[in-house]
């Protein structure tokens, strides 16, 4: 896999802190396996690709590692951990029992007024399958899905779910914009929210229930199972 290029990623972020927006970008990028597991990246490479000093690159990655997205290797930098095909598992099995039912809860709670920021977050998702651009994509895609979560009204669940998603691994998403699939993918966040915004909480559940259990297939990089192989992607 070739060296990531982290184009523009201070506009990824409208936060006003360096070092959140580069935590948000580098968590994406783990994620997406751009930056490679089992590899030891350094402070000052990555700033260089970051277009800022080392010295956010090591706040964020310590933050990365509280998380145990990376280790910290003494007098050489940092290394991404690796997640088995168990660890997807489990984590999707999870998120599968806490997200589609929270969802289904925060439905009739999301008031008409937070639909087009909702939208635009779903825009952003787009915008990243279209541009190929995998960091910028699940960080849109991270920020839509905890934005729902909020309107169950549990801040501690949002919490959880944003670091279970922390754990996943989506080795399969360059692949699906080489195949022209992610951008569909992308478009069932508009999906979810039409759901919403007709009242339809037991739609909203269901397509999220269909979303994630994609973790497993295509967003993964495994082979799909057989019953799986014709249904949309998701994250």
């Amino acid at each position: 896999m070739s060296t990531p290029e982290f184009r523009n990623v201070v506009r990824l972020n409208k936060q006003p802190s360096i070092r959140s927006t580069v935590t948000r970008a580098l968590r994406a990028a783990v994620i997406s396996g751009e930056l490679q597991p089992g590899r030891v990246y350094s402070a000052p490479s990555l700033g260089e690709q970051f277009g800022v000093s080392a010295t956010p690159i090591r706040e964020a990655m310590l933050d990365l590692a509280r998380e145990g997205l990376v280790v910290t290797i003494p007098n050489r930098g940092f290394q991404i951990t690796e997640v088995s095909e168990r660890d997807l598992r489990e984590v999707t099995e999870l998120r599968l029992m806490l997200e589609p039912p929270a969802v289904e809860r925060a439905t009739p709670l999301i008031p008409p007024s937070a639909l087009p920021e909702l939208r635009r977050k779903a825009a952003d998702i787009v915008a990243g399958a279209q541009s190929g651009d995998l960091v910028e994509y699940l960080a849109a895609d991270s920020d839509f899905h905890l934005a729902l979560l909020h309107y169950a009204g549990n801040a501690r669940l949002v919490e959880l779910v944003a670091g279970l998603r922390s754990q996943t691994r989506l080795f399969g998403l360059a692949g699906l914009h080489e195949q022209g699939r992610l951008v569909a993918s992308a478009h069932e966040h508009d999906l979810m929210l039409d759901a919403i915004e007709a009242g339809d909480a037991a739609g909203a559940r269901d397509l999220v229930h269909r979303h994630i259990e994609h973790v497993l297939t295509d967003w993964s990089g495994e082979a799909p199972a057989p019953d799986a192989a014709d249904e949309s992607v998701g994250t």
